[in-house]
């Protein structure tokens, strides 16, 4: 069985190879794991295109790749290369190394793989320009939403804050699709004008048509590029799957990056637990995404922070518990952690037995255990619990375990 997806990202040259099948202008590139590679993929590019200068880019799943800093070498994660010795200087500067940028916080993520593409600031009639474009759902009217700038290449968030009159939105209702007036809409929108216009329109549609077709959650293409003779394509493309579709592109689930992942999400995907790690202090393993978020809540409460969201689903048992266990305790920032369980589809006892076997069978367990468990046979459990012997501590109701919560974190 294959490992249970949260989200999954996939790296620019497959956003691009995957766009350009739904007839996404895209800019061309070949990807490289190695200088020498990158070397004959620019050779390439140069016999397809006639392109002579080259884009050596960092691939890996955080933007602000271009403002990135290779730890090793210094490198910027997005450079210009404009001979063959550059590009496999420059590649060599950046393959294998950490590269750091606003997303990916100072521990960076190693770089694997480059993407080696062409030359599209080229001269000609007219200046290029770049502009924004990403479609997402908006949950607050259950509508996807194309959102459409002139301040192309920029962080979208500081535009949104300091100019938010120049983000354009064109909800698109599901049942009808995208409407011919909505694309011009956008396209009139961008300032365009003559073919430039038509190319823009052309771009919309092909783009929505990919994020339907892909079952996509999210697209944001920074810059969408208007080249000098007029011409409109992807420069880049971050392309987030909704894992909730990925059985109907099984294609697109072998597109997943295991080592772009966090490790930890890694292993509880592969025991059947969704598991999200965060910054606190108090470990969370709860049956229910909303339990889970209520539990949260409680953590905050007693004045702790939640370490993760951790939901084993109705199928907590020794198993699963202990796979639990074993993720939350490779946060070093954990001091304690807060199973709560309401027994409905899976007996409170039955869970109290499978928390006790799984704390004998890893061993020390360094931090204090509390376990609330409400509903089928809660009190069963809570005996279980209580004379196990074990550095165990039971709660039934909510304000219990808040208690032991704090008391824990004194």
């Amino acid at each position: 069985m294959p490992p249970k997806v949260i989200s999954m990202n996939i790296h620019e040259y497959q956003a691009k190879d995957i766009l350009k099948k739904f007839g996404v202008a895209v800019q061309r590139g070949i990807v490289a794991d190695t200088p020498d590679k990158a070397v004959a993929a620019a050779k390439q590019l140069h016999a397809e295109t006639g392109s002579k200068w080259f884009v050596v880019k960092s691939q890996i799943h955080a933007g602000g790749r271009g403002k990135g800093t290779v730890k090793e070498t210094g490198s910027r994660g997005v450079v210009i290369a404009k001979s063959m010795d550059e590009v496999f200087e420059k590649s060599k500067a950046i393959l294998g190394g950490t590269l750091v940028t606003i997303q990916t916080g100072p521990a960076g993520k190693k770089v694997n793989k480059v993407l080696i593409a062409e030359d599209v600031y080229y001269p000609g009639e007219s200046e290029p320009k770049e502009y924004y474009m990403s479609i997402l759902l908006d949950r607050a009217t259950s509508k996807p939403v194309i959102m459409a700038s002139t301040e192309g290449g920029m962080n979208i968030e500081e535009v949104a804050a300091t100019h938010p009159e120049k983000i354009v939105k064109e909800w698109v209702d599901p049942t009808i699709g995208l409407q011919p007036f909505q694309a011009r809409k956008i396209a009139f929108s961008l300032g365009l004008e003559g073919n430039a216009f038509k190319e823009m329109v052309k771009f919309v549609n092909s783009l929505y048509a990919a994020y339907i077709g892909l079952d996509a959650s999210m697209f944001e293409i920074n810059p969408v590029l208007k080249t000098s003779d007029n011409k409109i394509m992807a420069v880049d493309g971050k392309v987030n799957l909704d894992d909730n579709a990925l059985y109907r592109h099984k294609d697109l689930e072998e597109l997943r990056d295991l080592s772009e992942e966090d490790p930890a999400e890694v292993e509880a995907a592969k025991s059947g637990l969704n598991y999200v790690k965060l910054d606190g202090n108090v470990g969370c393993m709860v049956n229910g995404a909303g339990l889970a978020m209520a539990t949260m809540d409680i953590i905050k409460l007693s004045g702790g922070e939640p370490a993760n969201f951790l939901d084993v689903g109705g199928s907590a048992n020794a198993e699963t518990v202990e796979a639990g266990f074993r993720i939350i305790l490779k946060d070093p920032n954990v001091k304690t952690i807060l199973i709560n369980i309401f027994g409905g589809i899976v007996r409170c006892d039955r869970v109290a037995n499978g928390v006790v076997e799984a704390y004998k069978k890893i061993g020390n367990i360094p931090v204090p255990i509390i376990v609330r468990l409400q509903g089928t046979n809660a009190e069963e459990g809570a005996k279980i619990i209580e004379e196990s012997g074990l550095k165990v501590y039971s709660a039934i109701l909510l304000k219990d375990a808040a208690k032991k919560v704090s008391e824990v974190l004194a």
